[in-house]
C-alpha cells in the first residue's frame, strides 16, 4: 500500500533537513524565463538548438536563405560553362536577399547578398569579355 503524503514528511524529518518539493507551480515560472536557446522550428517541426548571438549567427545567416543562395551561385557562377545562368540567379537573389535583411535586420545576411550580387556581376562581365575575345580572334 502506498504512503501518504503525511507519512513520507514524517520519516523525512528522521533523516535529516526536509528538501523543499517542486511545485507545478516552479515549472511554469521556469517557462517563462528567456532561454538561450532559440525557441525556433525547423520545417520538420523540430526545435533549432542554435543559441542567439552566437558567432555562427553573424557567419552563416541561416535565416536569409536567399542571401546564402546568391552568394554560392555567385561562386559558382566563376566557373565558364555555368555562368550564364548562375549569374543572373545570383544578382536576382542577391537583391532579394538584400531586401530581406534590410525589412527583417536578425535575419543578417548582407554581407552574402552583396558578394553574390558582386560576383553574379563579374562572372557576366567576364563571359561577355570571353565572348568579344574569341569573335575577334575567331576572325
Amino acid at each position: 500500500m502506498p504512503k501518504k503524503d503525511e507519512d513520507r514528511d514524517d520519516e523525512a524529518e528522521d533523516y535529516g533537513p526536509k528538501r523543499a518539493r517542486r511545485r507545478r507551480d516552479d515549472d511554469d515560472a521556469e517557462d517563462e524565463i528567456d532561454d538561450p536557446i532559440a525557441e525556433e522550428e525547423d520545417d520538420d517541426g523540430r526545435p533549432l538548438r542554435r543559441r542567439r548571438g552566437s558567432v555562427v549567427d553573424s557567419i552563416i545567416p541561416y535565416k536569409n536563405g536567399m542571401a546564402l543562395a546568391a552568394y554560392y551561385c555567385g561562386i559558382f557562377s566563376l566557373i565558364p560553362c555555368l555562368w550564364g545562368t548562375l549569374s543572373i540567379v545570383a544578382i536576382v537573389l542577391g537583391i532579394l536577399g538584400l531586401g530581406k535583411a534590410k525589412k527583417h535586420p536578425e535575419s543578417k545576411g548582407t554581407g552574402h547578398a552583396i558578394a553574390g550580387i558582386v560576383l553574379g556581376s563579374i562572372s557576366i562581365i567576364l563571359g561577355i569579355a570571353t565572348g568579344i575575345y574569341f569573335a575577334i580572334v575567331a576572325r
